[in-house]
């Protein structure tokens, strides 16, 4: 999504002599996507951002399927995704296709030993347990409960935890992710009808400037693997930078809902867009005020999308045995909709609390040995009989 942010030091004109006090040059760089068609960030450093020193480990990451076709219900029970040190090694992709990986994440330690770049895709991190502080090449975050950490690929990071209680929901897009198209002007402004403005998002504030040579290690992935690179100058040497392309927060306690007299399909509800999939925010709201309205969904036909959603708090009224970090998987093809007994039972309700986030993806997801650790198989028929 196209808005201008400029932090620290830059010179007047790019591509131009900028100078350290003792004459020497700063070391620019052009961090861009799509060619030079794409949104693009010009940072500054203090030495040569190309110095690699040893190239260590080379080592898989892609995901172990389990289903590469299917057409079953499920729910995943997210929070027994087990606690790890390690966060990359904590990062377990449940579901995953050709256009991205549905990650689920309970790293207990900040990261400290190393830095992460993720080169095959954009990251939207969703903070469901903790807080703390996302440090970048580009400048800081400050995260907490409810936020999403949009981190644009190449963007060198560590992940700065308050405490060991951490759950993360992790999405990893191959195509950029950007606000959605309906809700921006011609010029990338962000529209009177939007449920969010340009306010509400979040931009690096704090710039670290790292003088430093030594021995640095960056976990580069790149096509589902990881190496293991050393460079000889701090990767937080950026003196100044600026232009569009950088991460930001965006809290999902700031998303206004749209409502209606009748209820209103999931795109109100969007809040990012790939040309591949859509991440949307269910967020407390008002019900709809026909005096005949039915609050819950009506059944409807996944034809051309597998919808996944991943419950964060709240009472969910078109679902029953549902809990916090649960997902669920309805696969296109077939349809779904409320559980028996919740349609009745949201007649007459006026609000809810309900919290979620939600994946639509285009193409079929399958499905991980890691989400079928966590996987509830019989869920499936829970359209059968009221439980």
């Amino acid at each position: 999504m196209p808005f201008y942010h400029k932090l620290g030091k830059i010179p007047p004109k790019r591509h131009t002599q900028f100078r350290k006090k003792d004459g020497s040059l700063y070391y620019e760089q052009l961090f861009g996507t799509i060619g030079f068609d794409g949104m693009s960030t010009n940072s500054y450093h203090e030495y040569r951002p190309t110095m690699v020193k040893e190239i260590r480990k080379q080592y898989s990451v892609k995901p172990k399927i389990a289903k590469a076709n299917n057409i079953q219900s499920y729910r995943f029970r997210g929070f027994q995704v087990p606690p790890e040190n390690d966060y990359l090694e904590s990062r377990k992709v449940i579901l995953t296709n050709s256009d991205c990986n549905i990650i689920l994440s309970a790293p207990k330690q900040s990261t400290t030993d190393y830095f992460y770049k993720n080169t095959d895709a954009d990251e939207v991190i969703f903070i469901h347990k903790g807080s703390g502080k996302l440090r970048t090449h580009l400048g800081n975050l400050d995260f907490k409960y409810g936020d999403y950490l949009v981190i644009p690929r190449g963007i060198i990071y560590k992940l700065d935890f308050d405490d060991e209680n951490n759950r993360l929901f992790i999405v990893e897009s191959y195509s950029p992710v950007y606000t959605p198209k309906r809700y921006r002007n011609w010029f990338g402004q962000l529209l009177e009808h939007s449920p969010f403005c340009e306010r509400d998002l979040r931009r690096p504030y704090e710039l670290e400037t790292n003088n430093e040579l030594g021995d640095f290690l960056i976990k580069v992935k790149k096509q589902g693997e990881i190496f293991e690179m050393i460079y000889a100058s701090h990767p937080f040497d950026v003196v100044g930078y600026d232009g569009y392309n950088f991460p930001y927060a965006f809290s999902i306690h700031d998303f206004e809902p749209i409502t209606g007299r009748i209820h209103q399909p999931p795109p109100v509800h969007q809040t990012f867009e790939t040309n591949a999939f859509v991440i949307c925010s269910f967020v407390p709201r008002l019900y709809d005020y026909h005096p005949n309205s039915i609050p819950a969904p009506y059944n409807h036909s996944n034809i051309d999308s597998d919808e996944v959603l991943y419950y964060v708090d709240g009472d969910f009224m078109s679902r029953n045995d549902i809990d916090q970090g649960h997902i669920s998987l309805h696969p296109a093809g077939i349809p779904h909709g409320p559980h028996p007994g919740t349609t009745e039972k949201s007649i007459g309700k006026t609000k809810t609390e309900e919290l979620a986030v939600m994946v639509d993806t285009f193409k079929p997801l399958m499905v991980t040995e890691e989400a079928m650790k966590i996987a509830d198989e019989e869920y499936y028929k829970s359209w059968l009989n009221p439980s």
